[in-house]
């Protein structure tokens, strides 16, 4: 059976009058289904024209608005693999990625088109620049007529490029099954989307997260998305929760904390569900999100190389500190160095097998040796199960700390920290004292200047083991993060 990913995210929702409801709303206006798919045909044409074939490489750099979703759903029709890029990277990146890749054309918004790499064929968004194809013109001259699908399932959808914590962007490889899985067992069978809900995701289309949260998932249950083409900031994301009033909202730890800390909470509301990944979901915001707003936040955990959330809390069955029990389809397990299964409440390396898993990394042998064992693979993460079946999250494997021998995760120290009052954001490596053995030094983004080291050292040890206090605390005005909001702890090791 051909099963093409955009083909049948499109079909349901194309069926008698279901067409003329609302697909996407961004800073232009309203896009119902019948014009997001009519657009997506004719940039399936619009390719083939262009002489670009099943298989070549396509870069999408592009901003959160409709355009996003209809080149995207087009270039799959067509059988040509789409890269989205992270709009944040700079020209070397994207030269690279264009290169690593073997792309053949680019689109992108007329705010990046001068970071694109030449060489390209080019269609521009917005754009009257010299050498770019206007796409809205070029849009207009083709059929919205059905394409032919040239691609099935296990055919290769996408790609999306994913640096980690150091070295060269990585492409991860993704299939139209692998996109259909998600929708299916997470939009579904976790979040149970409909079309009556109205989706807004704080985190963008272009990464494993935001393709979910506002293409696939939506699609799949014919809802409504907003989309944000600046960036996330608190004011933004206040703004359109009050505005709009979505029912089901996608954020990041750090976005939670800035709305908490910048009184951007929202008050007068619809929201269903808030969802949280990209880093663990500390405790403290998750009490004081609760407070603020009535509203649980289902923390999980997913990976580019998943294509999205494989372990999640859920709704009505939040497990505060923990991220959650598996995802109905997918398999977990925790080992220890030697490749055993470790006993409930010990600290391990974190193995997952499932239907959205990654057929691998673009020519990166190596790599695929080290992180996949047939249908397994090494996340990273070093988890431990508690007695009721919960996994929480200790901390990547190369970020946990050894204290007098015994494991100590960043995470569970950041957590106590972020207990204080006064603290508005925590990260915690290792340093080297005296004797160069390894204790744990906190990094602080405080709210107020009336607050000192030895308190939040003594705060600390009053809530854990004395092994795992932190021997210093520094202030910083913040902390370096990701694109996506995660704290690169490698970055504070000295």
């Amino acid at each position: 059976m051909n099963r093409n990913a955009a083909v049948e995210l499109l079909r349901a929702n194309l069926a008698g009058d279901r067409g003329e409801r609302i697909a996407y709303i961004d800073r232009n206006g309203s896009h119902s289904y019948r014009s997001l798919a009519d657009r997506s045909r004719q940039f399936a044409h619009l390719l083939t024209a262009a002489g670009i074939a099943p298989g070549e490489r396509l870069l999408l750099a592009l901003e959160d608005t409709v355009a996003f979703p209809i080149c995207f759903l087009g270039a799959l029709q067509a059988g040509v693999v789409v890269v989205p890029l992270n709009t944040m990277l700079t020209p070397a990146d994207f030269a690279f990625i264009a290169e690593d890749s073997g792309a053949v054309a680019v689109v992108a918004s007329a705010g990046l088109i001068d970071r694109m790499p030449a060489g390209l064929a080019q269609f521009g968004v917005d754009s009257d620049a010299d050498g770019w194809r206007d796409l809205d013109a070029a849009l207009s001259g083709q059929p919205a007529t059905p394409i032919q699908p040239v691609s099935g399932g296990a055919d290769i959808a996408f790609w999306l490029y994913t640096s980690g914590t150091t070295g060269k962007p990585k492409g991860v490889i993704h299939t139209h099954a692998n996109m259909l899985a998600t929708a299916e067992r997470y939009g579904q069978g976790v979040l149970d989307l409909s079309d009556r809900d109205l989706v807004f995701s704080a985190s963008k289309l272009f990464f494993a997260y935001g393709l979910g949260n506002s293409l696939t998932f939506p699609l799949a249950a014919g809802a409504t998305v907003v989309l944000l083409d600046t960036t996330s900031r608190p004011d933004a994301v206040h703004a359109i929760l009050n505005e709009h009033r979505p029912t089901v909202f996608f954020g990041v730890p750090t976005l939670y904390a800035r709305l908490l800390n910048t009184g951007n909470v929202p008050r007068d509301h619809r929201i269903r569900l808030c969802i949280s990944a990209g880093e663990a979901l500390p405790e403290a915001i998750l009490r004081r999100w609760q407070e603020a707003t009535g509203i649980e936040i289902l923390d999980g955990i997913g990976s580019t190389e998943m294509l999205h959330m494989y372990i999640s809390n859920r709704a009505g069955d939040v497990r505060p500190g923990t991220s959650g029990t598996p995802v109905d389809g997918y398999r977990v397990k925790i080992l220890d160095e030697s490749g055993n299964e470790v006993p409930d409440g010990n600290m391990g390396d974190l193995y997952v097998a499932g239907p959205s898993l990654t057929t691998g990394y673009w020519n990166r042998p190596e790599l695929n040796r080290e992180t996949f064992d047939g249908p397994w693979m090494h996340s990273g993460d070093k988890f431990v199960r508690n007695e009721s079946g919960a996994y929480a999250y200790c901390g990547r494997s190369d970020d946990l700390l050894k204290v007098g021998g015994i494991y100590v995760s960043p995470m569970e120290v950041e957590n106590a920290l972020l207990e204080h009052e006064a603290v508005a954001e925590a990260a915690v490596v290792g340093q080297a004292d005296d004797d160069h053995l390894i204790k744990p030094k906190a990094f602080v983004v405080a709210k107020t200047t009336k607050i000192d080291e030895q308190t939040l050292i003594d705060h600390v040890a009053a809530r854990l083991a004395a092994y795992k206090r932190p021997r210093w605390v520094e202030f910083v005005d913040q902390l370096p993060k990701t694109a996506t909001g995660k704290i690169q702890r490698f970055k504070l090791r000295q």
